[in-house]
């Protein structure tokens, strides 16, 4: 699918206000959902030292953004959507940028790591390569970049008045790579069920030195 930029603008508008006149159920159906094992796979790729600098993409109304924070590292998040960038402040004392996947304004090497948990699969599939190559130059040399999306066979579309697009795991590896990065590890979630029963893949991936 190949869609103007107006079209573009439309999907994603239409996105940000499903969860804007959602962000308080939203909230309190996800601020306990337990993302330790993500959070944990990108601070093991990053390994030892820091504090580091983490970006939060789309980071909702904070709860992760906290999480690191309370680890010691310096959290700030990304988040397109008004009530979310209002509450992740709140509840995180953190930074929050409010910016969407469609215009992105980020620092060049600005972060060790980013985290990108149940966001980037709202991009529609022509704009993805773009936004990957945005955070690949935000991020400094070798940082690592975190994914968790849904599990699909690359259908694209509205599901639940919100569009997103359910990669397979061959599809999204594939798009990650070209944008320069090389895979750490990928795994399937929730923990404890099959491979073939699990609804998201998640994957942590190192940013390879010089162009992509």
């Amino acid at each position: 699918m190949s869609l103007p930029s107006p079209e573009l603008r439309a999907l994603l508008d239409a996105t940000l206000a499903h969860y804007e006149q959602r962000a308080e159920a939203f909230w309190q159906a996800t601020r306990d959902h337990d993302v330790r094992q993500n959070r944990a796979a990108l601070l093991a790729a990053l390994g030892p030292g820091g504090p580091w600098t983490i970006l939060d993409l789309g980071c909702g109304p904070g709860r992760d953004l906290k999480a690191f924070s309370e680890l010691g590292h310096r959290a700030i998040g990304v988040e397109a959507v008004g009530r979310f960038v209002a509450m992740a402040a709140a509840h995180s004392a953190c930074e929050v940028w409010q910016q969407d996947f469609l215009a992105l304004d980020l620092p060049d090497e600005g972060f060790d790591g980013i985290f990108a948990n149940a966001s980037l699969f709202h991009v529609p599939r022509q704009s993805l390569p773009l936004v990957l190559g945005q955070l690949r130059t935000a991020l400094r040399d070798h940082g690592v970049l975190f994914c968790s999306n849904p599990r699909g066979a690359n259908e694209e579309g509205y599901r639940d008045g919100r569009y997103g697009v359910m990669y397979d795991w061959p599809t999204w590896a594939a798009l990650v790579r070209a944008a320069g990065f090389t895979e750490i590890t990928h795994y399937y979630r929730p923990p404890g069920v099959s491979p073939e029963a699990a609804r998201w893949i998640a994957s942590v991936w190192r940013r390879t030195a010089g162009p992509a």
